[in-house]
């Protein structure tokens, strides 16, 4: 049998001599280009092919899924997301790169940098996924890790509503330490980040160093009223409604809409004097919201809608910074909403939404959070992040559990991981900082939540 020879031809393609003798083309299969979505295809086939619809914890898994996707969208899309964005894209335009390297950046006083990212974060009272955007942006402006780390996790943890009311349900010993649980965790955990991540710090400060201070287009008082105002846009338009139906917390609810249409009207005067919007477009806009605010009393959100599609007119139809303000916007918008999306679906589907199930069962949970083992508290921290919980929400979910026969030690460490972290804020976070810096992140929080819930649950 004579030998075969490999011939290379003119076009770089490889084949065999046999098939040159007989006239053949060769192969210009680009296998490559070809696997991946072939794989794609057929694990997607595969998945259907093999859905378990007969099973009816998996329908009600999907129900649950679409349930809290839905409950999403309607209680913090509107209310939470699209504001946060807002504040986001403002710190993109507003806040100058020199201003965040002065008190947030890499070489800025540790002293200075950690209470700032603290008190601002604390201040917000937002969850865990509303402070992504804020996050985003000051990261991008040039935020030392460690500080924004700092920011990151105090947003929603240190949450002094949030404290309060697991001080009152839960216990005041439970409430102090997560308090103080939370101020030590967001510090720590920036410190060990910058640590870590000292020599990337140290080039990017001296990269920094290097460039021109931008020009300020107007003082500090007036950005800084700039962001009060949409700062109280926010916490008043999500306000939650308080357990008491009297009291402050109950007082404030009750003209939580008027409060909020108050700061969109300074938010309106401000942006006529400040940034060159027509005064007939702000009258007009106010109008329409007021219209729809009387005729359909019983529906505030729907007014607060027509509010944010006027604000979006007054933005994009002025030219200037306001257009940017908006183009910054939508840059957070569509980075972050559709990974919590996805984040939040798999979150209704392996654990189903408050008071129901998804694929794993809620008596699982309970069994394995009882006592003060090191597993029971590993668990009900790394469940804790992974679960999603609206702002307030946890206190609730945890008197259930605890009522159940829950450990107050998991309790503790639930309450240090779960408001900070989610499934959807990871997939977020994993899209700013990478997959390495986000599982360190991660991990910090679950070690620590998980020690500190074995220290509380030894001596309580």
């Amino acid at each position: 049998m004579s030998e075969t020879l490999i011939i290379a031809d003119t076009e770089g393609f490889l084949h065999d001599s046999s098939d040159a003798k007989k006239g053949e083309e060769p192969s210009q299969i680009d296998w490559k280009s070809i696997v991946k979505p072939l794989s794609l295809i057929v694990g997607g086939f595969m998945l259907f092919f093999f859905l378990p619809m007969d099973s009816a914890r998996f329908t009600n898994a999907i129900i649950e899924s679409m349930a809290l996707a839905k409950w999403y969208a309607q209680e913090h899309v509107l209310l939470c997301l699209v504001p946060a964005f807002f504040i986001a894209g403002a710190v993109a335009v507003f806040v100058s790169q020199g201003a965040v390297m002065k008190y947030l950046g890499a070489g800025a006083h540790k002293v200075l940098s950690y209470g700032v990212a603290g008190v601002s974060g604390s201040v917000l009272a937002v969850c865990s996924c509303t402070i992504l955007p804020l996050f985003a942006g000051i990261w991008k402006r040039g935020a030392g890790l460690g500080p924004a780390i700092a920011f990151l996790y105090s947003g929603p943890a240190i949450n002094v509503l949030a404290i309060i009311l697991t001080a009152r349900i839960l216990g005041p010993e439970i409430g102090i330490a997560r308090a103080v649980g939370a101020v030590v965790f967001s510090i720590v955990i920036g410190l060990i980040m910058h640590m870590m991540y000292r020599k990337e710090e140290e080039a990017k400060n001296a990269a920094a160093m290097h460039m021109p201070e931008p020009a300020v287009e107007r003082p500090l008082w007036k950005t800084s009223l700039l962001f009060a105002i949409m700062i109280g846009l926010l916490i008043s338009a999500t306000w939650g409604k308080p357990e008491q139906s009297k009291g402050v917390w109950a007082a404030v609810f009750a003209v939580k809409w008027m409060l909020a249409g108050g700061f969109a009207v300074l938010l309106g005067i401000l942006m006529v004097r400040w940034m060159g919007v027509r005064l007939y477009k702000l009258i007009f806009s106010i109008v329409a919201v007021f219209v729809f605010a009387a005729a359909i009393p019983q529906q505030p959100l729907i007014a607060f809608s027509i509010g944010l599609i006027a604000f979006v007119s007054l933005l994009t139809t002025t030219r200037g910074e306001t257009e940017s303000w908006f183009l910054a916007s939508w840059d957070f918008a569509k980075q972050i909403m559709p990974l919590l999306l996805a984040g939040v679906l798999v979150a209704g589907l392996l654990l189903g939404t408050p008071g129901s199930e998804g694929l794993i069962p809620s008596a699982w949970i309970s069994s394995l959070v009882g006592g003060n083992s090191f597993w029971a508290n590993l668990f009900a921290s790394v469940i804790g992040a992974f679960m999603y919980f609206a702002t307030l929400t946890e206190v609730p979910i945890l008197q259930g559990l605890i009522g159940a026969g829950m450990g107050k030690g998991p309790a503790l460490a639930l309450l240090l991981a779960g408001p900070a972290l989610s499934l959807p804020n990871m997939l977020v976070i994993r899209s700013v900082l990478g997959t390495q810096k986000t599982a360190v992140f991660v991990s910090l929080v679950v070690v620590m939540a998980t020690v500190s819930g074995l220290i509380f649950g030894h001596f309580f």
